[in-house]
């Protein structure tokens, strides 16, 4: 199986048509791609806490955090095509990390938080099936204090940003996001989920990085557990056939997801575009789709990113339950 190796050349702070592939690989072929963690590998030891406050990697215009590994060339992808791919599996590193600093949104300047301010570092220990929690504080006299949280956080990896090269290369892997992927943080992009995005170029040019070993809904504070990994992926293609966002297919559900400001435009699309996606290709009415989100308590609407982070849009993803799909053409599923 190929694999690419986490090095200078397959590591990119843009999604960009112009980056020469790392790779070749065929349709149906399975492959692995070695990522690094949002932050650039900046924090492995409690002790680099103290680089909080001014680390390497924001001195850089735009910074360069958020590094993704590619772009792979899939052969027989064309533009128009729909790519289709498959999370084979995620293999994480044993450490993770997440971390704030003072300005960090939402609560890092508030005056009633006071104690958020302070620059932390928190390292997770990742096990089998949990997330263990160790906190390090940087101090007035530039020393750290570290301590374990006796937090434990059930263990839930995902792939934070995935994408294709766009029509156009754009500011940056934070930043970017649009109908070809980008950092869309969703934590059902995760093994056994088929991720579909629109293609602009040849090969499909995919890109893969910024996994999380766990992460709540919104990422509240702007960083999830960031964790190196190896994500084993393989494509498929559905030629000539366009789709309007990046769509997710999992076992029991359905999934269109948008990004958007303000939050209720990402869901108005999401939720119209699952609309769409019912009436093209399960054959239901426009009525009926319109019942569906409307009434029925199997639809969701999944807010997974809502950092305040520069300009970063707020992603959604409008979930419907395959149970529902079955008779769309008759009547109205239950």
């Amino acid at each position: 199986m190929k694999r690419i190796e986490r090095n200078r050349e397959s590591l990119h702070y843009t999604f960009d048509f112009r980056h020469p592939p790392v790779v070749k690989v065929g349709l149906g072929e399975s492959f692995m791609l070695e990522t690094e963690d949002a932050p650039s590998g900046t924090y492995r030891t409690p002790e680099d806490a103290a680089q909080l406050l001014e680390p390497w990697y924001l001195k850089h215009s735009p910074p360069m955090a958020n590094p993704v590994t590619g772009p792979v060339f899939i052969e027989g992808v064309e533009p128009g095509d729909t790519l289709v791919v498959h999370i084979e599996q995620l293999d994480i590193d044993s450490q993770g990390v997440t971390y704030w600093r003072p300005g960090h949104k939402p609560l890092g300047d508030s005056a009633k938080w006071s104690d958020l301010s302070t620059p932390t570092l928190v390292i997770g220990s990742v096990g089998d099936k949990e997330v263990v929690m160790e906190e390090a504080t940087t101090l007035e006299d530039g020393g750290v204090r570290r301590h374990p949280l006796g937090l434990h956080v059930r263990k839930s990896p995902f792939i934070g940003t995935i994408a294709v090269a766009p029509e156009r290369e754009v500011e940056t892997s934070v930043m970017g996001q649009g109908s070809w992927g980008g950092n869309l943080d969703v934590r059902d992009i995760c093994p056994g989920t088929r991720v579909l995005i629109p293609c602009y170029h040849e090969g499909g040019l995919l890109y893969a990085g910024d996994v999380h070993a766990c992460q709540g809904d919104t990422e509240f504070y702007g960083t999830a557990m960031e964790v190196r990994s190896v994500v084993t992926l393989r494509c498929e293609v559905i030629k000539q056939k366009g789709v309007p966002f990046v769509r997710l297919e999992k076992d029991g559900s359905i999934i269109s997801l948008a990004s958007a400001r303000p939050l209720e435009e990402a869901v108005w699309r999401a939720s119209i575009q699952l609309m769409e996606w019912l009436i093209d290709e399960y054959h239901c009415s426009p009525r009926k789709a319109y019942l569906l989100l409307g009434i029925n308590p199997d639809f969701r609407v999944n807010v997974y990113q809502m950092a305040l982070t520069g300009k970063l849009q707020y992603t959604v993803g409008a979930e419907i339950s395959k149970k529902n799909l079955a008779g769309l053409a008759g009547t109205v599923a239950t």
